[in-house]
């Protein structure tokens, strides 16, 4: 996927959305819902559990899965930002602050503070 491909980044934008407009509806009728009630160390739970998922299957090499997971994870990703009240802006926003420092200097910079 290019970068610049505002379709298929727009599908994390209407994700993150949808996630949020389920917030206080009924847990029998929507399983974000359900994810948020459960409270933000239930849904980082069930996002490290996916996260583990998606690394089994890139380290296997299996494509079709890695994808699955990678989604699977994208999803729990943006229910435990929308939990924790952090945005997917506010993420995306650090990732454009990042941009132009090296991964090495970022992670320098970090460990300094």
């Amino acid at each position: 996927m290019a970068l610049n491909d505002d379709k298929k980044l727009a599908v994390l934008s209407e994700l993150a959305t949808a996630i949020a407009e389920r917030r206080g509806a009924p847990v029998d009728q929507s399983y974000s819902a359900k994810m948020m009630a459960r409270g933000v160390e239930k849904c980082a739970q069930k996002a490290g559990e996916e996260a583990v998922e998606f690394v089994i299957a890139a380290v296997t090499g299996n494509r079709p899965e890695t994808a699955k997971e990678g989604a699977d994870l994208l999803y729990h990703f943006l229910v435990t930002l929308e939990v924790s009240g952090v945005s997917l802006d506010e993420v995306l926003e650090e990732l454009k602050n990042r941009r132009g420092t090296g991964g090495l200097a970022e992670k320098a910079s970090r460990a300094q503070t």
